[in-house]
């Protein structure tokens, strides 16, 4: 924390808080003695250095981040998978007491046993029947994958209750209170992590567009407050988070705004984006890309100058919605961040870790992020599928539900009716 900009020169600290900045590498923080405008980035004396290092770690996220994108599907799951790990691993920490722990050998080892049960069940029910679409063609695999579909649930269910017995064969005396608390700590984590997240892997097989979009608005936003509040922030704009200024909210939300139209228009050209994954296979997609994806001309109107470039605007449909997805991602997705801010001073910590340098841990990263990805697929749902039923809905049903005899036979009935029209109408 920065010294008040008001002491007349050097002190020795002493106290609480003189402890607290002896403790190496400790993420705790004192109490608050400031006024938020002391602590503005527009009036830190170190936000120069502190730039330099976030800066540097943003460049190495954002190329890593390209990078996974342009192998597609599967891995970018696979990169959300990382992702929770470590967000559960630095949740699990944040109440994490090595005294008791001591005393309760394997006990962490039950909080992950609980954590890949339920990404078993989270991940078994969405990509299921992209399993069965990738194996159709060989019989063999068809069938096991059949079968591991359909005791799926009851497999994750007594994974959870062998893991239920395990915590309850290992309740020890005069620590109960610590048990029951991590207990329910867990299963909150769980419920944070996975129920979130599982949005966003939706997104991801809906069309990588819906998943890259806004999760690029949020970065976006975030860069952009950073900096109108680096260079002009005077008001502070929220308690919760003291360098958070006015200024660099709304500079960031027009910022995004413009960001979300012009980013639609550009993703929303390429197939390998907007086409959904129906499989779990890693080839290259061609599909039809539909309406919202076909671009809308537009004359421009006389009045504009000479000097504009363009007579004739080319706008997909998509950037449309992508400025509900921008006006989002601007006013109500910086709430996760300061729901975030609150829980970390309620557990007296800066940051919930520090693997990102300049940014802190990856939980610090992803409290937007996970509201947005939750919009993103509500809205995908609500107001960009369409409705009605289509033959891929028909077939996916069937494809799930009916064994390889029954699909047979329907085929067989099937065609038997169609014959049948044939020569009726004949």
């Amino acid at each position: 924390m920065d010294r008040d900009n008001g002491s007349g020169g050097p002190s020795t600290p002493s106290g609480p808080t003189a402890r607290l900045r002896r403790r190496k590498g400790s993420t705790e923080v004192a109490p608050e003695v400031e006024t938020n405008g002391d602590r503005l980035l527009f009036n830190d004396r170190n936000k120069y250095k502190s730039m330099l290092i976030r800066t540097y770690s943003t460049v190495w996220m954002i190329g890593g981040f390209v990078s996974i994108i342009y192998l597609g599907h599967l891995y970018i799951w696979a990169m959300v998978v990382v992702i929770q790990i470590f967000m559960a691993k630095e949740l699990f920490n944040l109440l994490r007491k090595a005294h008791e722990d001591r005393q309760l050998p394997g006990f962490r080892l039950l909080n992950w046993h609980f954590f890949f049960t339920v990404m078993l069940f989270v991940y078994g029910r969405i990509l299921s029947q992209r399993l069965v679409n990738t194996v159709t063609m060989d019989k063999f695999l068809y069938k096991l994958v059949g079968r591991l579909i359909k005791y799926h649930m009851v497999t994750c269910y007594f994974l959870y209750i062998a893991g239920f017995m395990w915590f309850i064969l290992t309740l020890k005396k005069k620590m109960y209170k610590y048990q029951f608390s991590q207990y329910a700590w867990t299963h909150m984590i769980l419920i944070v992590v996975f129920t979130q997240s599982a949005f966003t892997v939706a997104n991801i097989f809906e069309g990588i567009f819906w998943f890259l979009l806004p999760a690029s608005l949020i970065v976006i936003n975030d860069i952009a407050a950073y900096i109108f509040g680096f260079f002009f922030g005077r008001t502070p704009l929220i308690k919760l988070s003291p360098k958070k200024t006015w200024e660099g909210f709304i500079g960031a939300s027009f910022a995004t705004m413009i960001s979300a139209f012009v980013l639609a228009n550009i993703m929303g050209r390429f197939q390998w984006l907007t086409c959904p994954r129906k499989d779990l296979s890693t080839g290259w997609l061609e599909c039809d890309p539909g309406s919202l994806f076909k671009p809308e001309y537009y004359t421009v109107p006389q009045w504009f100058p000479e000097w504009f470039p363009w007579r004739e605007i080319s706008i997909l449909p998509v950037q449309w919605h992508a400025l509900c997805l921008g006006l989002f991602a601007s006013i109500i997705a910086p709430f996760g961040g300061f729901f975030a801010s609150g829980f970390k001073r309620a557990f007296k910590i800066k940051d919930f870790g520090d693997s990102i340098p300049g940014h802190g841990g990856i939980t610090d990263r992803m409290d937007c992020q996970m509201v947005m990805a939750v919009f993103a697929y509500i809205y995908h749902q609500s107001f960009i599928v369409p409705q009605s039923l289509s033959i891929e809905m028909i077939m996916d049903q069937i494809l799930m539900n009916l064994t390889f005899e029954e699909q047979r036979a329907l085929y067989t009935k099937l065609g038997q009716i169609i014959m049948e029209k044939q020569f009726g109408e004949s």
